[in-house]
C-alpha cells in the first residue's frame, strides 16, 4: 500500500487467531470482530499456501495472491479466473463466484477507473441488492408485527391472571403463589422484548453497508464477467499494489478490516460504550431463563406433593423461589462477565461463538430434568389408577383418567 493509505497507520493489531478462534462460529451471526478474526485466519492460510506454490511455480505470469478477501490462484494468460465466493464472509452469496482476468502479458488486468487490479464480486454481492434488502425488510416487519401482537395478548392475559390470583384470598396457597411467580416471569420477558426492540431496532443502528446504494456497488465492482472494456490495455500497464475489491472491499471496510489484515485507521477492537443496550439484552436473557426455571419449579412442586408425605410449604416455597429467580441470575451473570471480558462487542445481541452455551446449557438441563419429572409423575399416577380400578374400568377409560390427571396437575403434560 502507498504510505497515505489508511491501513498504513496500524493503531491496533488483531489478537492472535489461535487464542480467539474458539469464539468464532461461522454458522452463527457474526460480530464485526469475529468477521475480522475469520479474515485474518483465511489470510494466514492463504499466505502459507502461496509460499508452498511459489516454490514449485516456474512461470511467473499472474501469480497467486491474497487481495484482502479471497486467495486467488495462479492464472493463465488470456484466461478468466473464477473462485467461489468465500464462506467466511457472512453476508456473501456462497453459491456465486468472483472473477479476475489474466491478460495476455501475464499480469492481472487493471481497472482504468481506479487504476487497480480488477476483480468482479457481483455474484457474491447478490444479498446486498435493493430487491434482496427490501424483501428481507418486508419479512422481518411481518414477523415483528406477528410476535408483537402475540406478546401483547399474552402480556394482557397474564396481568389479568396475576390480578385474579392476588385479589381473591381463597386462591392464596403455595401452588398459586408458584403460578404467580411463573406468570410474573413471563410478564417480565414480554416487557423486556418490547424494551429490547425499542433500544436495538429503533432505526438508528443501520449498518454502513445498508446505507450504500446498489449503484455504488455496481460502479465499484465493474461490469459482469466477460465484459472488460473498461480494463487497461494488455500492453504498457504493470499491476500496482492495491486491488479493486468492489463489494468485498466495501464489506471489509465496513467491518474495520483492511486488505493486509490490519484494522483501518480509527478502528479499534476496544469495547463499545453501549451500556444501556447491553443491560437490556442481559435482562432479556435472564427473564428467558427464569421462564424455564419456574416451569421446572412447577414440576418440582408437583413431584414433591406426590412423593413427600410431610412438607413445610413455607420453607419449601423459599427454596423454590431461589431456584426460580436465583439460579438464572447466577449463570446469566457469569455469561455477562465472560462476554464483557472476552467479546465486548456492540450490544451483545449477536452471538459470540461458544459463549452462548454458558446460559443455554443450564436452560437445557432444566428442560431435561423437568421432562424426567414429568415421566415419573405419569408413571406413579398411572400405576395408582390402575391399582385402584383394576377390573372395574375399560383400559381406554383408564387412559382418559390418567390424561385428565396430568393435564390438571402438570401444565407441561
Amino acid at each position: 500500500f502507498p504510505p497515505a493509505h489508511p491501513c498504513s497507520a496500524r493503531l491496533l493489531s488483531p489478537p492472535p487467531v489461535s487464542s480467539l478462534s474458539w469464539q468464532v462460529d461461522p454458522d452463527d451471526v457474526l460480530t464485526k470482530e469475529e468477521q475480522i478474526y475469520l479474515l485474518v485466519e483465511a489470510k494466514e492460510k492463504c499466505h502459507r499456501d502461496i509460499k508452498a506454490q511459489l516454490e514449485k511455480i516456474k512461470d511467473t505470469s499472474c501469480l497467486p495472491e491474497w487481495d484482502g478477501i479471497i486467495c486467488w490462484p495462479k492464472g493463465s494468460p488470456s484466461q478468466e479466473v473464477s473462485v467461489p465466493c468465500p464462506d467466511y464472509i457472512y453476508d456473501f452469496n456462497h453459491r456465486g463466484h468472483a472473477y479476475r482476468y489474466c491478460s495476455a502479458s501475464g499480469t492481472w488486468a487493471m481497472a482504468l477507473s481506479i487504476n487497480k487490479t480488477w476483480a468482479n464480486y457481483t455474484e457474491c454481492a447478490l444479498l446486498f441488492s435493493s430487491e434482496s434488502r427490501s424483501h428481507e425488510k418486508e419479512v422481518f416487519d411481518r414477523l415483528h408485527l406477528m410476535y408483537t401482537i402475540g406478546y401483547s395478548i399474552s402480556l394482557a392475559s397474564l396481568i389479568v391472571a396475576v390480578c385474579i390470583l392476588s385479589y381473591f384470598k381463597r386462591l392464596h396457597c403455595t401452588r398459586n403463589y408458584i403460578h404467580i411467580h411463573l406468570f410474573a416471569s413471563f410478564i417480565c420477558r414480554a416487557v423486556s422484548i418490547f424494551v429490547k426492540d425499542v433500544v436495538l431496532y429503533s432505526g438508528t443502528l443501520a449498518s454502513e453497508t445498508d446505507k450504500m446504494r446498489e449503484d455504488d456497488f455496481k460502479a465499484e465492482m465493474g461490469p459482469s464477467p466477460g465484459q472488460r472494456s473498461h480494463l487497461a490495455s494488455e500492453e504498457g500497464h504493470e499491476p500496482r499494489t492495491g486491488h479493486s475489491l468492489g463489494i468485498a472491499g466495501q464489506r471489509a471496510k465496513a467491518t474495520g478490516f483492511c486488505p493486509q489484515g490490519q484494522p483501518e485507521m480509527g478502528t479499534s477492537l476496544s469495547p463499545h460504550p453501549q451500556v444501556g443496550c447491553k443491560v437490556v439484552v442481559t435482562l432479556f436473557l435472564y427473564f428467558l431463563a427464569t421462564n424455564h426455571y419456574w416451569i421446572l419449579v412447577e414440576g418440582l412442586y408437583l413431584h414433591s406433593l406426590i412423593f413427600m408425605a410431610f412438607l413445610s410449604n413455607e420453607n419449601y416455597l423459599w427454596v423454590l423461589i431461589i431456584i426460580g429467580w436465583g439460579l438464572p441470575a447466577v449463570f446469566v451473570s457469569v455469561w455477562a462477565s465472560v462476554r464483557a471480558s472476552l467479546a465486548d462487542t456492540q450490544c451483545w445481541d449477536l452471538s459470540a461463538g461458544n459463549m452462548k452455551w454458558i446460559y443455554q446449557v443450564p436452560i437445557l438441563a432444566a428442560i431435561v430434568v423437568n421432562f424426567f419429572l414429568f415421566l415419573n409423575i405419569v408413571r406413579v399416577l398411572a400405576s395408582k389408577l390402575w391399582e385402584t380400578h383394576t377390573g372395574k374400568l375399560d383400559p381406554r377409560q383408564q387412559y382418559r383418567q390418567v390424561s385428565r390427571l396430568c393435564s390438571g396437575s402438570f401444565s407441561v403434560c
